[in-house]
């Protein structure tokens, strides 16, 4: 949702990269790890020499065991005219010495200048400020200033804790210059580069801040400690960002706070009224039997047979508030008790039927499509601030007209409805689970509450500060939640015009957002090309995805609430385990960006709609060739969008005795198609419509909905 990070030209990328090392300088011998022993005996030796007057030997030896003081290596270097660049070094550090707090003031001017960055350029400016904040650490405990480096530590360790917990608190022990020789964290980061990714903008202005304000101890450590490369990320592979070998993003630690996924059990009072409304329905159809004589399973039994006693992993009822149940909650769970047993079973040997709605003459417009979960509404919000409401079944829409003092429900119907309150484009819409209102969102900052049986607005909800880009209604109806321009999440209940909670934490945009299946969590996805799990009750972070290198656009939970899967601009979808923060999978063959996902009922085939015009089925239950890491892959370069009448095709055309021009041009095309990974199931092409929604209504039948695109 946020602007796009403008390419700057490879030219100043490249002068950025010479100024930054033109300051570049020759790193001394790291000193061989050493016992106190072996420094005892260094020391008794180097005094023998010195007493029997071998000079030359015992300045091999102090230089050989790094034992020579500042005074001694800048001496040694002057008299001998070599290595310039080392003597420049130890004059810069005898700067540093001789001012403790460079490096506290350098980094925390950076770290303020970052966060009042531009939201494009902040997720990739922020990852520069761990390894510069840990060599900062390093080098002041090196030099020992102990007071110095334990408040540079004290100040900054929070921010970091999310990302790299472990490697913190490892940190914390190290306090003397014999423990970074000693300690093997300290060395590995000492002696490898780290690897990280930055536009060419984003690495000349981070350049040009550290040369104009002559942070000559920041720009050191970049010179010497990290490895950036300046391009654009690779969408079809997982980079390095680290060390290599080492986790770049420590989530283990933090991904391991206790969640509770299991679904809610029913309050008590509503199951008995269910039971007896079934009862009371069997017994009007008692004698009635199915067409070939057996009396099928009554729904009585079956609703029996549902697991819906709360488990060890369920949220108490305390814990998601919700007003009491009403004789229209009785109907709607039988009716769900009906779908279930008429669903469809879905598999890799039995694919989804797709029905799909296709807008004409407003693929310019458009901004945002909801379906209900009965299928009968349909929405759309346009950038005109209206909202349109579709009847799918046949039954015309009426409002209310009012008649002096009486308000009188129309005669004569309409198929559709324009709603009209926004003051600025609408981007999201979300219906309720009982169909009764709808939820939007705009750029004018605000959220409305619609009804769809009078067709009027109810309620405008106020507090972010900037344009609203999602909005979805929660399970049990009653709670929303709306993601923003201003970096938040919020949640509401349709009874407060004001926020129950705000969730913080995101360093871009909050482009999507999605409620758990059992209400207590929700779940975001951001420009910063991360998701969060976020507990509703306490209103904070208990889980974070990474992985993905584009903005996260759409987020589809499974039923049984294990699972996530979430895509956007890097045209790859990803699968994760809830309970750990763990990536089960990638999965990829999206031409185009992912704006649509969802899970059939049961749980084991995702559907995503793309800007490619395609909609794709991916299997579920297939277990990752290399768990964490995307499927193994084949090339399609058959059919339209990769397959033929919804057949894969994945045999690479093989042509003798073609011209070397030819041959450069194939394998130029070869290289722009992307690979497919093996769980992808069926290619359901379109014309020129790129989708905007998938959906599965509970019989599993998925419904798609796009815009035709003219050209």
């Amino acid at each position: 949702m946020s602007d796009s990070t403008a390419d700057g030209a490879s030219g100043a990328g490249t002068d950025s990269t010479t100024t930054a090392q033109n300051t570049t300088t020759t790193n001394q011998p790291q000193p061989q790890q050493q016992t106190p022993s072996q420094l005892e005996v260094d020391r008794i030796v180097l005094n023998y020499l010195n007493q029997k007057g071998y000079k030359q030997t015992e300045f091999a030896l102090k230089r050989e065991a790094n034992l020579m003081t500042m005074e001694e290596l800048e001496a040694s270097y002057a008299k001998t005219g070599q290595n310039a660049a080392a003597s420049s070094s130890l004059k810069h550090e005898r700067e540093d010495m001789s001012s403790p707090d460079a490096y506290e003031i350098a980094y925390s001017s950076l770290r303020k200048w970052v966060e009042n960055s531009l939201d494009v350029y902040k997720p990739e400016l922020m990852s520069i400020l761990f390894p510069l904040f840990v060599h900062s650490y390093l080098n002041l405990v090196n030099r020992g200033l102990k007071e110095q480096a334990k408040e540079l530590m004290e100040n900054f360790r929070s921010d970091h804790l999310e990302m790299h917990s472990q490697d913190i608190a490892r940190f914390s022990t190290i306090t003397d210059a014999q423990h970074v020789q000693e300690n093997e964290l300290a060395q590995m980061y000492r002696t490898n580069k780290y690897h990280l990714r930055m536009s060419p903008v984003s690495f000349e202005l981070l350049i040009a801040f550290l040369e104009d304000n002559k942070f000559i101890v920041l720009l050191r450590i970049v010179n010497q400690h990290l490895d950036i490369q300046v391009g654009p990320a690779t969408a079809g592979e997982d980079e390095v960002i680290g060390i290599a070998g080492h986790g770049a993003h420590q989530l283990s630690t933090f991904n391991q706070q206790k969640v509770t996924l299991d679904q809610m059990a029913p309050d008590a009072a509503f199951r008995e009224q269910v039971e007896q409304t079934l009862k009371e329905e069997e017994a009007q159809a008692a004698g009635e039997t199915s067409m070939n004589g057996e009396t099928p399973l009554s729904l009585l039994e079956e609703y029996k047979k549902v697991k819906t006693e709360a488990g060890v992993d369920s949220p108490s009822r305390d814990d998601v508030p919700l007003p009491a149940f009403k004789g229209s909650d009785i109907q709607a769970e039988i009716e769900a008790l009906r779908d279930s047993r008429k669903r469809v079973a879905m598999g890799p040997s039995s694919l989804p039927s797709i029905c799909a709605y296709t807008f004409h003459n407003a693929q310019e417009n458009i901004n945002c499509v909801a379906i209900s979960e009965n299928a009968t509404l349909m929405a759309a919000g346009f950038s005109e601030s209206y909202v349109r409401l579709w009847s799918l079944n046949g039954e015309k829409l009426r409002g209310f007209r009012t008649n002096d003092l009486n308000r009188i429900r129309e005669k004569n119907g309409s198929d559709t409805r324009k709603l009209i309150g926004h003051a600025g484009p609408v981007f999201g819409a979300s219906f309720s689970p009982d169909n009764k209102y709808l939820i939007t969102c705009s750029e004018d900052k605000t959220a409305r509450l619609w009804s769809t049986n009078t067709l009027t607005n109810l309620v405008c909800y106020k507090g972010h500060n900037y344009p609203v880009w999602d909005v979805d209604f929660g399970p049990q109806g009653f709670y929303f939640a709306t993601a923003s321009h201003d970096r938040t999440a919020r949640l509401w209940s349709c009874d407060h015009i004001y926020p129950l909670r705000i969730f913080a934490g995101h360093l871009s945009d909050v482009d999507t957002v999605k409620f758990h299946p059992n209400s207590k969590y929700v779940v975001t996805g951001s420009s910063d090309k991360t998701a969060r799990l976020w507990d509703i009750q306490r209103g904070t972070c208990v889980r974070v995805f990474t992985g993905h290198v584009g903005a996260v656009q759409t987020i589809a939970m499974s039923p049984d609430g294990r699972m996530m899967a979430s895509a956007g601009e890097d045209r790859s979808i990803q699968l994760w385990d809830l309970g750990s923060g763990k990536r089960m999978k990638k999965m990829t063959g999206h031409q185009g960006v992912v704006y649509s996902l969802a899970f059939s009922q049961d749980g084991s085939i995702l559907v995503s709609g793309s800007a490619d015009c395609t909609v794709r089925a991916w299997d579920v239950k297939r277990e990752s060739s290399t768990p964490g890491q995307a499927s193994s892959h084949r090339i399609l370069q058959d059919g339209v969008n990769g397959s033929v009448n919804g057949a894969i095709v994945s045999s690479p055309t093989v042509t003798h005795g073609q011209s070397h021009a030819m041959d450069r041009l194939n394998k130029k095309a070869a290289v722009s198609i992307p690979l497919e990974s093996e769980d992808h199931l069926v290619t359901f092409p379109t014309k020129r419509t790129p989708i905007y929604k998938v959906q599965f209504t509970k019989r599993n039948l998925c419904l798609a909905v796009g815009a035709f695109s003219g050209h």
